[in-house]
């Protein structure tokens, strides 16, 4: 066994944990981050997914440093790809000109930005990584967490402590492993008051997971995979509330549940796209919606294909949830999402409609170098609702609804400490839901969100924060959870600083201003011009 110690331990490299690892690192803390795959960034690179963002994100509404990553990745492809002059120019450098974000990238190009920006840090001594290391236990003593054990590669196992813990991880694993006070699934109506719980508390329906892939084509050649195994289950699988069989280009509208036959037409002439999602969320043309490599976006002759990221609802896996379950019922759901996504892969190849009249596309082809992985599916699946704490305030559906707040705008928070926006988004769930998409006001993140009822120096730093299942539809996205690890990690700075406990900060107003000042001086963004939501 290995033992570590830092002033700060985050549990999870995703996009909260490196945030949060970053804001205590400019304030001169040690920090030991743990991460499950070998990339850092979670859902922006080891699941695949490019970023769903607000329509103001070129102007506002983020933190400082995560417009600089956004830049940064724009700037990766400036220094180092063959970009047309219209391109390099582009201030709004879109590389996929996917329609679903204003910055549609390869993952592995984010992973190679996030790797630069902590690199220092690791350099001084005052960052230390371990990748593919999972949380197993935790030592608790009262109201605090005092180590957690990991499992690593070849069966090592390392023993971590700090005076304060973070939880970036993808499914709340801490909260469970240290007993911290948590709710999973949909709480009730009577509990919340929100318009689209439901009457009685369902802990075991949560949101789809998807295992993402990326592929191109090249017309004229055979990329046909063997057929998968479940292929005939997942073929027939249709959902009772489902329009039509899940392997098919019919799926439902998100905002209006009415059926909609998706395109899909690989290298589709798209000119130049602008994604807003203020106007439309851009996935009526399956090839153009993820697009991570727009070869028109490069010189002549440099990308034989476009790459577009499968990320649809098709390959929405709906048998069964990641939480709540045995280790076996777990990994049966994790090989079932795999064998959905490649039998999608394999019915666009053999029986997808073509509009010449014929069925498939045999020049799909995976690109495994894009993930990182050796099969063209990404290093994790995509992962939409965690555990989330029993906070000291829970943010719910009235707080930010359009219908109910109107232009009164959304809540506000005296304790905020930073912004977001996205509607409420939830894909289908595993109790048999179908969409549940809510318009939604420009939002704060309430500090008390990230503080546990209980525990007194455990923090939440990703999407385990205090939302209720709907409102985790807005808060669940990459620039929120980006500024609620940053929060987090700024929070446990400071309180190390000012020998304070994450408490004291929410409890004292006058402490609280102080803090809130220091994010402020650090390019957080407290509250919202006045702008109307969607």
């Amino acid at each position: 066994m290995t033992t570590a110690e830092a002033e700060v331990l985050i549990v999870g490299g995703g996009m909260g944990g490196v945030a949060a690892a970053l804001a205590a690192l400019r304030r001169g803390r040690t920090v030991l981050l743990t991460e499950e795959t070998d990339w850092l960034g979670g859902q922006l690179t080891s699941q695949g997914v490019p970023p769903d963002e607000h329509a103001w994100i070129e102007q506002f509404g983020s933190t400082r440093s995560y417009r600089k990553l956004r830049e940064a990745i724009r700037d990766h492809y400036r220094r180092w790809y063959p970009l047309t002059a219209e391109a390099m120019e582009a201030t709004d450098l879109n590389p996929g000109q996917g329609t679903v974000s204003r910055l549609c990238h390869e993952p592995r190009v984010a992973a190679a930005v996030l790797s630069a920006m902590v690199g220092p840090y690791v350099a001084a001594g005052r960052l230390t990584i371990h990748y593919l290391h999972r949380p197993v236990a935790a030592e608790v003593d009262g109201d605090r967490v005092t180590a957690v054990t990991f499992a690593g590669p070849d069966d090592s196992v390392l023993h971590a402590s700090a005076p304060y813990v973070l939880d970036a991880t993808e499914l709340g694993d801490l909260l469970e492993l240290a007993g911290i006070e948590h709710v999973t699934g949909f709480e009730s109506a009577a509990e919340t008051g929100e318009p689209s719980a439901p009457a009685e508390a369902q802990p075991d329906n949560m949101q789809a997971f998807s295992w993402v892939l990326a592929v191109e084509h090249r017309e004229g050649e055979d990329h046909t995979i063997d057929r998968p195994d479940q292929y005939g289950f997942w073929r027939d699988f249709r959902p009772p509330f489902w329009p039509d069989r899940l392997l098919s280009l019919v799926a439902p509208d998100p905002r209006t549940l009415e059926p909609v036959r998706r395109t899909f037409v690989p290298h589709a002439s798209s000119g130049w796209v602008v994604a807003d999602q203020s106007l439309s969320p851009g996935d009526k043309d399956l090839w153009l919606f993820r697009r991570i490599v727009c070869r028109e976006m490069f010189q002549p002759g440099f990308a034989t294909s476009d790459v577009t990221i499968v990320n649809w609802p098709m390959i929405d896996y709906l048998p069964g949830p990641l939480i709540g379950v045995s280790d076996d019922e777990r990994a049966k759901h994790l090989d079932g999402a795999r064998n959905q996504s490649l039998s999608m892969l394999y019915w666009l190849q053999t029986e997808a409609p073509r509009p010449d009249g014929g069925t498939g596309w045999p020049g799909l082809r995976l690109r495994p170098d894009v993930m990182g992985t050796t099969d063209g599916l990404a290093k994790a699946p995509y992962i939409r609702e965690s555990r989330r704490i029993r906070a000291r305030r829970t943010v719910v559906e009235h707080d930010l609804s359009l219908a109910v707040r109107g232009d009164r705008g959304a809540v506000e928070y005296p304790d905020s400490v930073g912004v977001g926006m996205y509607r409420i988004d939830l894909h289908p769930s595993t109790g048999g839901d179908n969409y549940i998409d809510v318009a939604s006001c420009p939002f704060q993140i309430p500090l008390g969100a990230l503080l546990p009822v209980r525990v007194r120096n455990v923090v939440a730093a990703g999407k385990n924060l205090g939302t209720t299942h709907i409102t985790n539809g807005c808060y669940r996205l990459h620039p929120v959870e980006w500024n609620v690890g940053e929060a987090a990690g700024a929070l446990a700075a400071y309180c190390l600083e000012n020998k304070l406990e994450p408490s004291q900060v929410y409890d004292d107003s006058a402490v609280l201003e102080r803090f809130q000042a220091s994010l402020v001086a650090d390019g957080f963004e407290l509250a919202w011009p006045q702008v109307r939501g969607y």
